[in-house]
């Protein structure tokens, strides 16, 4: 199915493949950061919004 699109490549069709590329190695490397993200990390973050906001806490 690939091969379809690569033998009949226009000119603006290389957009298209150029887009979808950027597209999965994007995702793919957004996968493998999470994948080798701390559990420890993850947890922190996920309790950030639950904390309590004093004023010492509070930085602007």
């Amino acid at each position: 199915m690939f091969r379809q699109f690569t033998e009949h490549i226009n000119g603006n069709q290389v957009y298209l493949l150029f887009s979808l590329f950027i597209f999965l190695v994007f995702f793919i490397v957004v996968t493998l950061l999470l994948f080798r993200m701390r559990r420890q990390h993850a947890d922190y973050m996920s309790d950030i919004p639950l904390q309590d906001c004093t004023d010492d806490n509070l930085k602007i």
